[in-house]
């Protein structure tokens, strides 16, 4: 491997040179989505990132396992164990069983990441796969000193480890601003610091998921299923934990003193946080309204890709501020971009001596703490140089295994959606004035099945005053 990837580590608050516990392959592991309600584009950040993470250890020559948990149970509506719980709330708003709304939701994040050439991890496990492990691995800490039971719940106490805040020097209540909601006092807690490793005693006494356990009929808590999961499928050391900087406490501290308590040694060497999404008025989140998703940007006629572009122009270090007006720009110079690679005349010899200068730079910035506005700057330089097109093609192809734009597929594939839009048009106003035909010779029957055929093809027809118009469903 010619170019070394660097990363920032948020356990040692530097960027360092990345070294796996094993030559040439990578561990990673991605804390994945409470499934109560759709990806907010905010959450979907992340995910852009940590998908351009393992696509840039492929693409330097990394042989990558990703694993990536579902959680389904577990996860109160505060990070500090307290509010209600996040799939229960979501049965309740739906009328319909967790497990209804956990299978709704898993499906819809997996169909937003699909429209964002997201690659599913190598491995998705469900926290309701591994109530076992959970159990097991409590009974540990429990003997090794680290947990305890009272008013009926199990926590890990956070007295017995020489250092807890490991991400920082904070105090907790600094640290607590990160946090998604205020924190209650837990009185059933040795230490305030502690969590709740399982429960069996707590307010949701309509809990719909429970199993049996040593201390009786219960459920776990949040922090335990990552550490699980990804113990079970990578094993007792992982090179890459990656989330966003709103898990680094206490979700991820939790994690780390839970692991570390059962494991006797150091569990995770890199730690990778993408920052927030904001807009003009701060953090975009679910619980402030606006929910902005994946389907909406695609009803306001957006393609999904716009927003990855929108994403790799910034760094993730840094807070992003969204705005349709940006947008609106993303949206013009990526049509720009995959025209002018559509163009391209993909016939013809390659320049060997070009295609790897060009690809060791465009490495080079991924490599430099995923610098993907330079890489993107990297494409744009090369599309401007003097080279033949198969040799632009070629690099925009390669390129394009990373910053999975469709680079060299979208335009000829508007093109073929627009001749399709075209030969619809036709038939639809064809429909339409047959319609008008049969309403002028009161064959009001055929007029209403003229309406319901376009109907079941997802063609709405709407009377109005200036005539009748039409639109998709």
């Amino acid at each position: 491997m010619e170019n070394k990837m660097s990363f920032y580590n948020t356990l040692t608050r530097k960027v360092e040179l990345f070294v796996p516990n094993e030559d040439g392959k990578a561990t990673m592991y991605t804390c994945g989505p409470t499934v109560y309600h759709y990806a907010h584009i905010g959450n979907l950040r992340s995910y852009i990132v940590e998908d351009l993470l393992e696509k840039t250890l492929r693409y330097v020559g990394y042989d990558v396992k990703r694993v990536m948990n579902i959680t389904d149970v577990g996860h109160l509506s505060s990070d500090a164990d307290t509010g209600e719980d996040k799939m229960l709330k979501g049965a309740k708003r739906e009328h319909k069983t967790v497990m209804e709304i956990a299978k709704f939701y898993t499906d819809a994040f997996f169909a937003d990441c699909a429209k964002l050439n997201i690659k599913t991890p190598d491995v998705v496990e469900p926290a309701t796969n591994c109530i076992a492990e959970f159990i097991h691995m409590i009974e540990t800490l429990i003997k090794k000193g680290y947990a305890y039971e009272s008013g009926g719940n199990i926590y890990f106490d956070t007295a017995k480890l020489d250092e807890y805040y490991v991400f920082s020097s904070q105090s907790e209540k600094e640290l607590l601003v990160g946090v998604r909601d205020d924190v209650d006092q837990d009185e059933n807690k040795r230490n305030k610091g502690d969590f709740v490793l399982w429960f069996t005693k707590s307010k949701f006494d309509d809990q719909e998921l429970k199993w049996d356990s040593p201390w009786g009929v219960g459920y776990p808590g949040w922090h335990i299923e990552c550490s699980c999961i990804s113990m079970k499928h990578l094993g007792e050391q992982m090179d890459i934990h990656c989330g966003g900087v709103d898990n680094i406490f206490p979700h991820h501290t939790n994690e780390i003193a839970q692991s570390e308590a059962y494991l006797g040694h150091k569990w995770c060497n890199y730690w990778f946080h993408v920052h927030h999404l904001n807009d003009k008025s701060g953090k975009i989140s679910k619980s402030r309204g606006d929910f902005l998703t994946v389907s909406l940007l695609e009803s306001k006629g957006y393609d999904p890709l716009v927003y990855r572009l929108f994403c790799l122009q910034s760094h993730y270090r840094k807070p992003l501020e969204f705005s349709f007006e940006v947008l609106d720009n993303m949206s013009a110079a990526y049509d720009k971009l995959v025209k002018k690679i559509g163009m391209l005349d993909k016939n013809g010899s390659v320049d060997q001596a070009k295609f790897d200068a060009y690809r060791q730079k465009f490495e080079a910035a991924l490599c430099d703490d995923l610098n993907s506005s330079m890489a993107v700057t990297v494409l744009y330089d090369m599309l401007k140089d003097d080279m033949s097109d198969a040799t632009k093609y070629a690099l925009a192809e390669s390129f394009d295994e990373v910053l999975s734009l469709n680079l060299t597929t979208a335009h000829a594939a508007r093109e073929a959606d627009n001749s399709v839009d075209a030969k619809l048009e036709r038939y639809v106003l064809d429909q339409i004035e047959q319609r008008k035909a049969a309403k002028k010779e009161k064959d009001f029957a055929r007029a209403d099945a003229i309406r319901n055929a376009l109907l079941e093809k997802g063609i709405v027809l709407e009377d109005t005053r200036e005539g009748v118009k039409w639109k998709k469903a």
